[in-house]
């Protein structure tokens, strides 16, 4: 059966729900990808323009291009956001509002996940943030007396009839749906946005075409939201690296977004395709050998034979790349008895189906979205895309069948902060302001619990730039917890790893020192041995004192050297004159927020030195190479410095025609 009506235009769409819900709109849309952002844009405005009417949006992660400040960041981002995203973006109009504090009084934007420190400012989006595990969205959604679903679909034509996919998102649709017919409450209007970019994902993700009540498929559409890919440095490296010894082969993964994922990524493959300079890296990066001993209980230092299953909330990227690389390859199947044979060596290799790839949602950049395509095309057994609540936990009906395929796991997850005593900062400031969410970590890191030979590890810097300087970001104590110290497992930082899972506080504190950096270790010693926490005759081991950027900096060197380890190591989606900017720019940034930082800036500026090698064309790809006035003079004079501070020194004679080698205006 078809739905019952289908619009070629959004604002005809728009006001028929309009007329038949009535005035108060109460919608749900999914996280991230699945946003149909044109038709919720123009329900935002019908909105907007009427405040007798009232909008009530129930969502996560309203992914909006950045919009960089004025200056530097705006003449290098300008270019680059209408380049990748497209000049026919578009963004969610009530997002860019809500950041800027300018919803009108009779709309509200409740998110259970922010775009990572994007609404940090925004008072509406602050007081309505709701926090809940991501496994509990659908429960408390089911009671909010939802009139309204909106979600981007794929949709293909089959010889049984069209068929629609949930594609990115079956996260919450599925089961948020069945639990309000279960309780007996309205089944909401639901209305499939097609998107001729959206891939098509077939089983659990595959509904029938009147699972939807409305389509709305239009002549055009705006690209999908593709994210842009991060450098890596060598503190992010060596923190990969570390990580990438605790994976254990023929074991089941979890990653997230980010370097520090990209980081494990780039380990795990370069364990696989070059292991030999894996482990030597490895050893100059371990010299006490903590993280080869960790390494023989619980993870591995051999390439991987029978390969990786992968189980995670979102899919990104680096599954991407760790599938092309041959890692990604043990199959799982939903049926005991072949998981049991899987499990036990039993089972044949030419056993049909089964997956090597189970999300919730994705996300990532267009070559994620060509990939995902392509498995469709080719095998489409390989991912399974499915309801959060199956990922993301172990109870119910699935809970043995889970428990075997996810043999062996490690959940990997980031944090902005951890306590000497175990517990994690990842979400939310001590003054309660909400930098993202919890999402689905507490989920993962109580399984890691739950499974008999599973593992939580937690990825954070050892340090962070601060507005006085370099600030340790592992703490004695701090006034917000994600992970609760009862929780503890392993940490891992760019230092190492500490193993905290049954150990006693003392002991936990000694294993958080370790991987600390050496400039806070005294200090935070000396706050555990004033609360009683450490024995008052402990003393810091000295090979604890190279926990300092310098030694990873010398670690790495001979690869660094090689082009192993360079900034883009799956690609970049900046031009080559503009990752030489990047380099820039971040110097200038750390700076800013120091009178110190900004007297190295005003000196660079003054005294930049030699000229370097592309310095011209990024001037010029700044639209500083005729500057026009004083104001454009001294942000040549800024830039400049900050490039010949972070680049790599020609010749005088080399020099571009016109540029003093000492650094004329």
């Amino acid at each position: 059966m078809a739905p019952e009506q289908c619009f070629a235009d959004i604002d005809s769409c728009a006001h028929h729900i309009a007329e038949r819900l009535g005035a108060d709109l109460r919608v749900a849309a999914p996280l991230g990808l699945g946003k149909p952002h044109g038709l919720l844009n123009a329900l935002y405005r019908l909105t907007k323009a009427d405040t007798s009417r009232s909008l009530s949006l129930y969502t996560a992660l309203s992914l909006t291009r950045p919009r960089p400040a004025p200056g530097l960041e705006a003449r290098f981002l300008g270019p680059f956001v209408e380049r990748h995203f497209g000049a026919d973006a578009v963004d969610p109009e009530y997002a860019v509002d809500q950041a800027r504090n300018a919803l009108p009084s009779n709309v509200a934007v409740h998110e259970f996940y922010m775009q990572s420190g994007a609404l940090l400012h925004s008072g509406s989006a602050q007081r309505n943030y709701i926090s809940q595990n991501y496994t509990h969205v659908a429960r408390d959604l089911a009671v909010q007396d939802i009139n309204l679903l909106v979600q981007l679909v794929a949709r293909r034509e089959t010889p049984d009839g069209v068929r629609y996919s949930l594609s990115s998102n079956p996260d919450l649709t599925l089961d948020f749906i069945e639990q309000v017919v279960q309780s007996g409450k309205p089944r909401p209007l639901c209305v499939a946005v097609v998107h001729p970019g959206m891939p098509y994902v077939s089983g659990h993700a595959e509904v029938a075409r009147d699972y939807f009540d409305i389509e709305l498929r239009t002549a055009t559409s705006p690209p999908l939201f593709a994210v842009p890919r991060q450098p890596l440095d060598v503190v992010e490296y060596a923190l990969g690296m570390h990580a990438s010894a605790l994976v254990r082969d023929g074991g089941c993964l979890q990653i997230g977004i980010g370097a520090l994922s990209d980081a494990l990524v780039h380990a795990l493959r370069w364990r696989q395709q070059d292991n030999t300079q894996w482990r030597r890296a490895l050893v100059a990066l371990d010299p006490r050998g903590g993280t080869h001993a960790l390494a023989a209980r619980m993870g591995g230092l051999a390439p991987f034979r029978t390969g990786l299953y992968g189980a995670s909330e979102m899919v990104m990227d680096g599954f991407m790349h760790l599938q092309q690389a041959g890692i990604l390859k043990r199959r799982a199947w939903d049926n005991m008895a072949l998981e049991r044979a899987a499990a036990s060596g039993r089972l044949s290799p030419e056993t049909p189906g089964g997956h090597y790839l189970r999300g919730a949602f994705f996300l990532g950049s267009r070559a994620l979205y060509d990939w995902v395509a392509s498995l469709e095309a080719e095998d489409a057994d390989a991912l399974d895309m499915c309801r959060v609540s199956n990922v993301n936990q172990l109870y119910g009906d699935h809970q043995a069948l889970a428990s075997l395929q996810r043999r062996g796991a490690r959940f990997f997850n980031t944090c902005m902060m951890a306590t000497l005593l175990g517990s994690a900062v990842s979400d939310g400031l001590e003054n309660g302001e909400v930098v993202s969410g919890v999402g689905g970590q507490y989920n993962f890191v109580a399984m890691a619990h739950e499974l008999p030979d599973g593992r939580s590890v937690l990825l954070l810097r050892s340090t962070r730039q601060g507005r006085g300087g370099v600030e340790t970001n592992i703490r004695w104590n701090y006034g917000h917890t994600t992970i609760a110290r009862h929780l503890r497992d392993l940490f891992v930082t760019e230092y190492g790893v500490a193993d905290l899972r049954g150990k006693t506080d003392s002991e936990c504190i000694e294993a958080m020192l370790a991987i600390s950096d050496a400039r806070f270790i005294d200090a935070l010693c000396a706050e555990a041995k004033a609360h009683g926490k450490l024995s008052a005759d402990f003393q810091v081991p000295e090979r604890w004192r190279n926990n300092r950027p310098e030694f990873l900096r010398e670690a790495l060197s001979p690869w660094q050297a090689k082009g192993t380890l360079v900034p883009f190591p799956f690609g970049s989606d900046f031009t080559e004159v503009e990752q030489q900017l990047l380099a820039a720019l971040s110097w200038l940034k750390l700076r800013q927020g120091s009178w110190r930082g900004r007297l190295d800036i005003v000196g660079a500026a003054m005294k930049p030195g030699a000229p370097v090698t592309g310095e011209a064309e990024a001037v010029a790809r700044m639209g500083l190479d005729r500057p026009a006035t004083m104001g454009d003079r001294a942000w040549r004079l800024v830039l400049r410095g900050a490039l010949r501070r972070t680049g790599i020194a020609i010749e005088p004679a080399e020099a571009a025609p016109g540029t003093d080698a000492t650094g004329g205006g």
